[in-house]
Order: structure tokens, then sequence, then C-alpha cells
């Protein structure tokens, strides 16, 4: 039997990298998951210029997500609709 990855209910979901491909925002977790959601779902963003999307950066030990040239962010656990605390 080979190994896999399996999430932990009681873990939080922490972001490796993530990308804006057309108009997606793509996550991949550092469990192995990448998480794909429309840009729509983000006012700040869906209206951003091409180089101020895809200027990001994983902070918090990949717990959420940081658009330095728009001056806003994410969490990783509320693209799961989860708060901070699980």
């Amino acid at each position: 039997m080979s190994p896999s990855i399996v999430h932990r209910p009681d873990s939080q979901p922490l972001a490796i990298s993530a990308r804006v491909p057309d108009d997606q925002l793509a996550v991949k977790l550092a469990d192995g998951r990448e998480l794909t959601v429309p840009l729509s779902w983000f006012d700040w963003l869906i209206n951003a210029d091409p180089g101020q999307r895809a200027d990001l950066a994983i902070i918090e030990d990949g717990r959420g997500i940081w658009r330095p040239g728009l001056d806003d962010g994410l969490s990783v656990a509320g693209l799961f609709g989860l708060t901070e605390d699980g």
C-alpha cells in the first residue's frame, strides 16, 4: 500500500504557492491539494491589472496570501469557509 496525503480536519490548510491564471486564483496547499476559485470572489482582485494580480506573497507560514501592490490579502482558511482557529 502506498502512502497518501490526507488532510486532517483539525489542522488549518496552508498555502505553499499561489498564482493567477486567467480569471482564477489557484492555491497549492502543503498537503498536496490545489484549490482554484474564481477571481470574482474578490472585488479588489478582479479589478486589478495583470501586474497587480501577479504580485503576491505567501505569508504567516502559509496561512495567508498577500498582494503587496494592492495592499490587501486573504486567509487560506477563509477560502475554505473556515475561521483561523478551525
